[in-house]
């Protein structure tokens, strides 16, 4: 089946559900013009959609499903608990057993406190650094994600026109933002050492924390270079800023996650998605000293928090098995077939003489559409003409049978083999053909 079909059952149910939801949509991220694709089952790395058409995922419910679809230890895992009830007004060993394994892996983590989502993770990770430092402002990069909390939100997307000489402007990603939440919101140009440290600097006696993922996606899905991270730890201890890593996606490069690969020690973590083994989960980690604020036992806390399905059993137990699964072999398999996905689709723009080209690591990569070297958020901005060409490239992707995000993220799987990962260089040789025409 080509996409559009509209006499697929995927666009009667759309039209069905511009009835009751606001166009027709509950994620923002799944909208696909003229109507998205309805999933209906998924099995190993590959997912069915509500027409029967089967194509390899290598979205991944934006990079959740580090172990594909359905995956039986998952399953088992999740189904025991089912039998035993879903969630409690108590607390149950399996958030301890989770909390457990995370600070075992990643060692500037001494405590965890979970919820239910990577943006309410990013959000106690920066109410825990007000409470700590008793200052208000935040300082983020240019262009990164951090989920929807409305100061993580803050420079998500600045078009060229604000673009100006020097320190970047924070400018308010959804409409009704107040200006307060602006005002507290301090923008640093990411990758750029100079530049980052001397806004850094200039608000130092305001600055609760320092926002870093190490990879951003929304930023290009650009490595940061070692030397930039480890001038930013080293800003923030002096001027008593606490430095917060976002491993929301980046958990999933390695067993210690982007701060083993990194080598740096953050003050707190925030993570999501893998560590839920399909199920909704967040998690702020940090040193002893700083989780204190979260501390009942003394009275009310600093930070009180909640949340009526934070560290429920489901999420806890697929959790512990997806996390167990997550062995060094496994780390070794996505990290080979990753690179044997970029290397493909590097190798097909540069046959076809067209401009383009992948970044990331690991098991996460992104396809631009330009032939500069890509380092910032900035660099990775299409224009009209590059955003022409990404859109070709996904939709022939669809075609020849594979899913990828809007943007050109793929996130790709454990479960995924070789033949998987010749057919998705395959489609990319066709997509890189037709994009290269667009």
């Amino acid at each position: 089946m080509t996409y559009p079909d509209f006499a697929s059952r995927s666009n009667a149910i759309y039209e069905r559900a511009k009835g009751s939801l606001p166009g027709g949509n509950t994620r923002t991220t799944v909208y696909m013009k003229p109507y998205p694709i309805y999933a209906a089952r998924g099995a190993g790395c590959r997912v069915w959609d509500v027409d029967e058409v089967a194509r390899i995922d290598c979205i991944n419910n934006f990079t959740s499903l580090i172990h594909g679809h359905a995956h039986p230890v998952l399953v088992e895992a999740a189904t025991k608990q089912l039998a035993l009830g879903t969630a409690f007004g108590m607390p149950t060993e399996s958030e301890v057993d989770l909390a457990e394994i995370l600070c075992d892996r990643v060692a500037s983590v001494e405590e965890i406190r979970f919820s239910n989502s990577g943006t309410e993770a990013v959000m106690l990770a920066l109410k825990a650094a007000r409470a700590f430092t008793g200052r208000a402002k935040i300082a983020k990069c240019e262009g990164a994600y951090h989920g929807t909390y409305d100061y993580a939100e803050v420079s998500l997307e600045t078009t060229p026109e604000h673009w100006t000489q020097g320190a970047p402007q924070s400018i308010a990603y959804a409409k009704g933002t107040p200006k307060g939440v602006t005002d507290d919101v301090v923008t640093i140009p990411f990758n750029d050492i100079d530049g980052a440290v001397s806004v850094i600097r200039a608000h130092a006696q305001d600055l609760a924390c320092v926002l870093i993922d190490p990879m951003p996606n929304r930023a290009g899905l650009v490595p940061a270079d070692k030397a930039f991270v480890q001038a930013l730890r080293e800003v923030t201890r002096e001027i008593g800023a606490l430095l917060v890593f976002d491993e929301v996606i980046a958990f999933r490069l390695g067993r210690a996650g982007a701060q083993g690969i990194w080598g740096i020690d953050a003050d707190l973590t925030t993570f999501a998605k893998i560590i839920g083994g399909g199920f909704p989960v967040g998690a702020t980690g940090g040193r002893r000293e700083v989780m204190a604020v979260f501390d009942p036992t003394r009275g009310k806390p600093a930070l009180p928090a909640g949340g009526t399905f934070s560290a429920n059993p489901v999420s806890m137990r697929a959790g512990i098995a997806g996390m167990e699964l997550l062995d060094d072999d496994a780390f070794a398999h996505l990290d080979a077939i990753g690179e044997a996905v970029r290397q493909g689709i590097d190798e097909a723009f540069r046959s076809e003489g067209a401009e383009g080209r992948t970044t990331g690591l690991g098991s996460l990569l992104k396809v631009h559409m330009t032939g500069r070297p890509v380092r910032d958020y900035r660099s990775a901005h299409l224009d009209a003409a590059g955003s022409k060409r990404l859109a070709t490239f996904v939709a022939t992707m669809l075609d020849e049978g594979v899913l990828m995000a809007p943007n050109g993220l793929m996130a790709l799987s454990t479960v995924m083999q070789t033949p998987d990962v010749e057919a998705i260089v395959s489609a990319a040789r066709a997509a890189v053909r037709a994009s290269a025409q667009a």
